[in-house]
């Protein structure tokens, strides 16, 4: 009788597992980490074999080269990499010394820092004066159209009545004082009304936007003159 059959038998019965028996399992960090090591790794020895292949047939014409064997090719290759290394470090030094405070660390790398959020009243004084902004550019349209001149009052029709408005639902118009001419000597051109405060966003008749207190825009309607 053949044993071959009760041989084919015993193999493909299953086992009996015993429990408690070790088994060891990586994290999904160190595994990741391996596979980056592995794959690094394999890549520095393909650059490898690829610098010592290049140079040996380099040395075919130039017999004055010497031939490259494997740890002479690795080892060049490894002090290119620190020379990289070398350069990438001086780089990003520079970067911070003429960035100072400028970059964050992201992980395992820096980014730049990103603009922290406004807070309300930052919000509101920055709208209040892109709003005096844009009476600037329709005044010196304006200005330019007609001789320098600057329109008479701010109920005159050469502008839209909504370009008079103070940010916000109020419905009130900025405070102008009319008759001038652009680019004259620096005088208040247009200012916040009391609504705001009493620091407010003042136009001078060279086009400088400024933000000053009102007893300063008083004194500067008197003398002309910040």
């Amino acid at each position: 009788m053949s044993l071959r059959p009760l041989l084919a038998v015993l193999w493909l019965w299953p086992g009996v597992a015993l429990a408690g028996m070790p088994f060891v399992q990586l994290t999904d960090l160190a595994t990741q980490r391996l596979e980056a090591l592995s794959f690094f790794l394999g890549l520095f020895l393909l650059v490898t074999l690829a610098v010592k292949a290049l140079w040996n047939r380099l040395a075919r014409d130039v017999p004055r080269l010497p031939r490259l064997g494997s740890g002479a090719a690795l080892a060049l290759v490894f002090l290119w990499t620190l020379g990289f290394q070398l350069v990438l470090s001086m780089i990003a030094g520079g970067r911070e010394l003429m960035t100072p405070g400028a970059w964050e660390k992201s992980g395992t790398t820096y980014a730049l820092k990103g603009a922290p959020p406004l807070s309300d009243t930052e919000w509101m004084l920055q709208a209040r004066r892109q709003r005096l902004e844009e009476l600037r550019d329709a005044l010196w349209v304006h200005a330019s159209q007609h001789g320098q001149r600057f329109p008479a009052s701010d109920l005159s029709p050469e502008l839209p009545e909504a370009r008079w408005r103070v940010v916000g639902g109020s419905g009130l118009h900025f405070i102008y004082v009319g008759g001038q001419t652009a680019d004259a000597p620096k005088a208040p051109l247009a200012y916040e009304p009391g609504l705001f405060g009493p620091s407010r966003w003042v136009l001078f008749t060279d086009g400088d936007i400024r933000q000053l207190p009102l007893r300063d825009i008083h004194a500067a309607l008197q003398e002309g003159a910040p």
